[in-house]
């Protein structure tokens, strides 16, 4: 048989006598020889050879190679038996091995080479595995026996908040007062506790108190950085409750709440923790506890409730802010009246359908709560009364809106807050509102149109932006929404000085250019340029061609009274006194030639809320159609008022807590406008005060610079106005306050207070007189600086009539009495008709039924805008006010 077939001989005294010869050699300096150093030519060990183990790898395989193939098998083998034996190759091993010892953690292990070395072995791991997880549950068992379980009667009480004037005085203290009664769970409804289990924790009574799922969603919104969420049972949100000392949004109180949660889980009786629950959550209006919700809400003990108040009570526990139906737009815009109340009621029919479908009510008793409750008023307490509640909402909303202090921080109270009011101007705004309601309104005797008259107001400080005074109803206890915010009301063409500012900042566009030009190529507008004042204006593009909406329909601009103002024939009116008459066509075209893109930015520039202004697809964004708040308008204009200057509206100046100042308000200024153009702005409308549509606002011995605003449908109108010292607005409109009264709208104000029409030149511009009478009663008069010229004249002498060319298939006839051919008998021209942009009679003087059938006419100020419903929109052309003429179909019904 072949040498290298036969069967190796075992090896002689291997295992652990190897290793121990290896370590005697080793000892007294000798290196055990290579296999097959020898001289064996099989590379085995003879019966009297003394086996000495390779070094490492290199050894044996240079060994192999020596001893053939299969001597190579053979010389492995051994090798690797004196490897497991001991032997070793480097220090490392080589110590341990000659030690003795054992490595309490061998790592890096000492028996393997390279990569291996580092790899831990599976009782590594499994041993720190162990030991991690011991000490976890160890340090889990000493802190669950060092927490306590929270008792919710401690809660109860809290500290107030304690709002000042801007003088330092105290304007009240309140809404820091915890709102709260303790009531035993049998004077609890069993419909308010099904209502809870069903739509909050149905497992309520056989869960351990935690939602694995819910903390683990928590914790991994904390360690993003993004919002944490609420305890996902009943028993988590009653600890969150109860632990008023650490309202902290972190990872170690969050720890904390899921270990007290635990424990109540495992101690505490479910229907104690039940009871505890409902005593302590919060259903806003500053109500915490289920018995103050029944009284705030319903005006009722909780033991009366009916399971369609309990399903509401239970909705509204999801945050008050956006399901309390009667709204908290001074918290968010977006939590209306109208927008709560269709959130609670889908949470609320929700809540009734899962206790059906849970076993918890019948189906029977459920249809007997197909829509909302009743509710009460928001307001009782009676130091909100008058102005008070709205001034403290505002301040409120302002700390919440900038991060300062969150809803649950400023109920557990304790802050002091200096607001910017003015406690005389305050009490002068309101006693001028009063005066001209007392004097004029009469619900009693006129019914029909001087029902829900309803005024705002705000006044604002050119110098810092501070918010100075509002008017927000007539008493905070009975009418909530604060109408110095946010109303909806439009503000018609109180919003043309925009305009004119975007022409003098921008300048009107070369209608041979393209739509979007810079400003090099644009012509920055003058004062005394001339538009069209005519009536019926057919509205056109920047380059001249006549404005279609999608349809192929034209706008024709009505001014008020249906009247043209200007030099006949073709009714020239410079800005000025286009101002001043408050023309709509005029600054519907300056707004085309200009660009509605640059008027609402000029708009924002100074000062406006994007959000509140309407879409910029129709001409008449120009005059109105938008519904900023009266804070907002009043610090637009005090953006003139400064020469150009914005500062943003506040109303808190500094918060302390616990003698601590935590927030301190600092003015930003920015340049809105150069003072060249914000000073043309206020002497365009100083002559609006001083011999136009605003001579009721002139103050004796002062400059006043102003603006009328009426809207279409004579459902709202605005006087605003400023001085150097202070920039006011006043609002009127007629809206109802009756919950009960479905789709409410603004309504007419067609004679009311036993006037034709009401507008921004009547009853706004009184109250706006008496105020600021009293307002500025003691500081001295200031002038406003004088205006640098600005601008280029434009439309002053009208260009040649231009030359056809293959593009354009109307030539324009610089006449102003329209020819056959430039009056057209369908109201829809084809898209080849075109007019200079400076031809202001080309395209109208059409009588041939191409009637404006918009705003009906009014004294004053002849300012129309119109609502948002008789606004003609895409695909519907119709509305109050709106019609065809025997022409042919035209844009009706939007003016300024």
């Amino acid at each position: 048989m072949s040498e290298h077939r036969r069967k190796p001989p075992q090896p002689q005294g291997g295992g652990r006598a190897a290793a121990r010869r290896g370590q005697s050699g080793s000892s007294s300096g000798r290196r055990a020889a290579p296999r097959g150093a020898t001289g064996s030519p099989s590379g085995s060990y003879g019966p009297g050879d003394e086996e000495r183990p390779y070094g490492g790898r290199a050894e044996a395989r240079r060994a192999a190679q020596r001893g053939g193939g299969g001597g190579r098998r053979r010389a492995a083998e051994p090798g690797r038996a004196g490897r497991r034996a001991g032997g070793a190759s480097g220090p490392g091993r080589g110590r341990a091995a000659a030690s003795g010892k054992k490595r309490l953690i061998d790592y890096p292990r000492c028996d393997r080479d390279g990569w291996r070395r580092w790899m831990p072995s599976w009782k590594l791991v499994s041993g720190l595995c162990v030991a991690f997880f011991g000490g976890l549950v160890a340090v889990a068992g000493i802190a669950y026996a060092m927490v306590g379980i929270p008792d919710v009667a401690k809660t109860a009480t809290a500290q107030n908040n304690v709002y000042y004037w801007a003088n330092g005085d105290v304007m009240v203290a309140t809404g820091g007062e915890r709102n709260r009664q303790l009531i035993d769970l049998a004077k609890i409804p069993k419909a308010m506790q099904n209502a809870v289990i069903s739509q909050e924790n149905k497992t309520f009574y056989s869960d351990s108190g935690i939602d694995p799922k819910g903390i683990a969603r928590a914790v991994f919104n904390m360690a993003r950085g993004g919002e944490t969420q609420g305890g996902s049972t009943i028993t988590q949100q009653y600890v969150k409750n109860a632990m008023l000392e650490d309202q902290s949004q972190t990872l170690s109180r969050k720890f904390k709440e899921i270990l007290v949660s635990v424990k109540v889980g495992a101690e505490v009786d479910k229907d104690e923790i039940l009871e505890g629950y409902l005593n302590s959550a919060y259903y806003g209006r500053g109500a915490y506890g289920i018995q103050a919700a029944a009284r705030a809400y319903f005006n009722k003990d909780a033991v009366d409730l009916n399971p369609g108040e309990c399903a509401l009570l239970s909705a509204v526990l999801k945050g008050a802010t956006y399901y309390d139906p009667a709204g908290a737009t001074s918290i968010d815009p977006a939590a209306t009246e109208e927008a709560n109340k269709r959130r609670a009621l889908r949470q609320m029919q929700d809540t009734l359908d899962k206790m059906v479908e849970y076993g918890r009510l019948d189906k029977a008793e459920r249809d007997k709560y197909p829509g909302l409750p009743k509710v009460e008023n928001p307001r009782s307490n009676t130091q909100l009364g008058g102005q008070t509640g709205y001034l403290v909402d505002l301040a409120k909303a302002s700390l919440i809106k900038n991060g300062i202090a969150t809803r649950d921080q400023l109920d557990q109270g304790g802050y002091a807050i200096h607001t910017t009011f003015d406690k005389e101007k305050v009490e002068a705004l309101e006693t001028a509102v009063t005066k001209v309601y007392k004097a004029n309104i009469d619900p009693k005797k006129r019914p029909d149109t001087d029902t829900h008259v309803q005024f705002g107001g705000a006044s604002v400080n050119p110098e810092s932006g501070a918010i100075e005074a509002i008017y927000g109803g007539a008493d905070a206890t009975k009418h909530f929404t604060n109408n110095a915010d946010v109303t909806g009301a439009q503000v018609g063409s109180t919003f043309k000085p925009f305009v004119l500012a975007a022409a003098m900042k921008w300048g009107v566009r070369d209608p041979e250019g393209a739509e979007d030009q810079p400003l090099s190529e644009r012509t920055l507008v003058s004062p005394k340029s001339l538009y069209s004042g005519q009536n019926d204006l057919k509205i056109k593009n920047y380059d001249g061609s006549i404005w279609m909406n999608e349809k192929g329909e034209q706008w024709r601009q009505e001014n008020d009274g249906k009247q043209s103002l200007g030099d006949p024939p073709d009714y020239k009116i410079d800005l000025r006194e286009a101002m001043r008459e408050s023309v709509n066509s005029a600054f519907v075209q300056l707004g085309m030639d200009v660009g509605l893109d640059k008027v609402k930015e000029a708009a924002v520039d100074s000062g406006l809320l994007e959000d509140s202004l309407a879409g910029m697809n129709y001409p008449s964004f120009s005059i109105g159609v938008s519904d900023p708040s009266a804070i907002r308008m009043a610090g637009s204009y005090a953006t003139f008022a400064a020469s150009g200057k914005q500062r943003a509206p506040y109303s808190v100046t500094k918060v302390e807590r616990e003698g601590k100042t935590i927030f301190t308000y600092k003015v930003e200024t920015k340049q809105a406008f150069t003072a060249k153009v914000a000073d043309n702005v206020t002497d365009v409308l100083k002559t609006v005060v001083e011999k136009g549509t605003g001579t009721n606002a002139q103050l004796e011995g002062r400059e006043v610079a102003g603006k009328t605003g009426t809207t279409d449908g004579n459902k709202s109108a605005w006087f605003v106005g400023y001085t150097p010292q202070l920039s006011t607005a006043i609002s009127m409109f007629r809206y109802p306050d009756d919950e009960t009264i479905k789709n409410r709208t603004f309504l007419e104000m067609y004679g009311t207070g036993d006037q034709e029409t009401i507008h921004g030149a009547s009853f706004p511009s009184e109250i706006w007189h008496d105020y600021m009478e009293k307002a500025l009663k003691g500081e001295p008069a200031k002038k406003f600086p004088a205006p640098e010229p600005i601008g280029e004249i434009i439309n002053d002498d009208p260009p040649p009539s231009p030359t056809p060319t293959p593009t354009k298939t109307k030539e324009s006839s610089p006449s102003p009495t329209p020819t056959p051919s430039d009056t057209p008998t369908d109201a829809s021209p084809t898209p080849t008709e075109t007019c200079g942009v400076f031809d202001l009679g080309c395209g109208n003087g059409d009588s041939s039924g191409n009637q404006n059938g918009g705003a009906d006419g009014g004294a004053g100020d002849g300012d129309q805008s119109p609502t948002p419903t008789d606004t003609a929109t895409e695909g519907d052309t119709s509305g109050p006010g709106n019609g065809n003429g025997p022409g042919g179909n035209t844009i009706w019904g939007s003016s300024g």
